[in-house]
């Protein structure tokens, strides 16, 4: 079995920590906001180690969608690239957790549709847009069944 290594971001750290340990009762938003977030649990593409990954809750039918903002970083967060090399992650939301599988978002389309969606839950996420020049990578989650 794969070795957890924790986020070196104190805050990541402490938020998966209180999320997992409270069975998806406490440190269920993002800090100070009061917005739900989800905690994403995926395998780091060099280390192969497990990482936990807290971001916005973005439902979209019976999945989710995952925005790689990183607050308008000039960088993809390291998670994009983890998710690239390894498509399946379990979700955490709320006391449920989820087996699902992930693809990137390159329809242009469905990329307009989904981030929509984005902002509509997160509405920062059109300042961080704003400040980065790269395109911020979307990926939707959708079941691969219940744990």
């Amino acid at each position: 079995m794969a070795q957890y290594i924790p986020s070196p971001r104190d805050w990541v750290r402490e938020q998966v920590e209180l999320y997992e340990s409270s069975g998806g009762t406490q440190g269920t938003t993002l800090r100070d906001t009061g917005l739900p977030v989800i905690i994403v649990t995926h395998r780091g593409n060099k280390t192969g180690a497990i990482r936990k990954t807290p971001l916005m809750r973005v439902k979209d039918g019976d999945g989710y969608v995952l925005v790689g903002s990183q607050g308008g970083a000039p960088t993809d967060p390291v998670w994009v690239y983890n998710l690239r090399a390894d498509a399946n992650v379990e979700i955490r939301d709320l006391t449920e957790v989820t087996r699902m599988r992930t693809r990137e978002v390159t329809d242009t389309a469905e990329r307009a549709r989904l981030w929509q969606l984005a902002v509509a839950a997160f509405p920062p996420y059109e300042e961080y847009r704003a400040k980065t020049s790269r395109q911020i990578p979307i990926f939707v989650a959708e079941p691969a069944g219940k744990l």
